[in-house]
């Protein structure tokens, strides 16, 4: 019986590891408080009942995206018959990509939408949920399982929410400056995940005796 209470203390302990783990790593992805300046910009000619519907509409399809592949990740590999290890060395230079861009141009670049699809374009896609945000989930999901990953997802959404909700506040406080630093420093944390990514596929792939 101590035995069997002893291996449920050991898999709870492995399970919010893993889920702590997945969080910090998507939500370092996602990286709301590092786009906070971009959102600013994006939404600076909207009236505030404008910019809150589209900040609740890039939540809510950022979510629904990333669940979508957390439930169908896997079988989408298996459908084009890509291994997890191909699919990290591609998602690792995808997100040095990005993280690249962000550390030389400071942001994405400004791209003219409506104010009724902004939220949708480019707010949840592709700067919330893009290539680095996708490759993470399906990392998540399989090095953990389903549960993790969907609670990982729920959980970096609704911190999503939260810092959306007072971005006015967040950006006074932190003025252009203080954005602009934690727009870089996320970027080079995105930039060591992707290295991370590139070369745990590639000693998969290529194994070194």
């Amino acid at each position: 019986m101590e035995s069997v209470k002893l291996l449920f203390e050991a898999m709870n302990t492995n399970v919010l590891s893993e889920l702590i783990k997945g969080i910090i790593s998507l939500f370092i992805i996602v990286d709301p408080l590092g786009n906070i300046p971009i959102f600013v910009s994006l939404t600076e000619k909207m009236g505030s009942k404008e910019r809150k519907q589209a900040f609740q509409t890039a939540t809510l399809v950022g979510l629904i995206l990333l669940l979508f592949f957390a439930l169908i990740g896997q079988q989408l590999l298996i459908l084009f018959g890509i291994t997890i290890h191909s699919f990290m060395i591609a998602g690792g230079f995808l997100l040095l990509v990005i993280a690249l861009e962000l550390l030389i141009s400071g942001g994405w670049m400004e791209i003219k939408t409506h104010p009724e699809s902004i939220g949708a374009v480019p707010l949840a896609c592709p700067l919330l949920v893009g290539p680095g945000a996708i490759t993470t989930t399906i990392l998540i999901l399989q090095s953990s399982n389903i549960i993790v990953t969907i609670a990982s997802v729920l959980i970096v959404f609704a911190l999503v929410w939260t810092i959306l909700s007072f971005i006015d506040p967040i950006y006074n406080f932190l003025g252009k400056t203080g954005s602009l630093v934690i727009s870089r420093v996320m970027a080079l944390f995105i930039a060591a995940i992707a290295v991370e990514y590139v070369i745990r596929g590639i000693m998969h792939l290529i194994p070194f005796s």
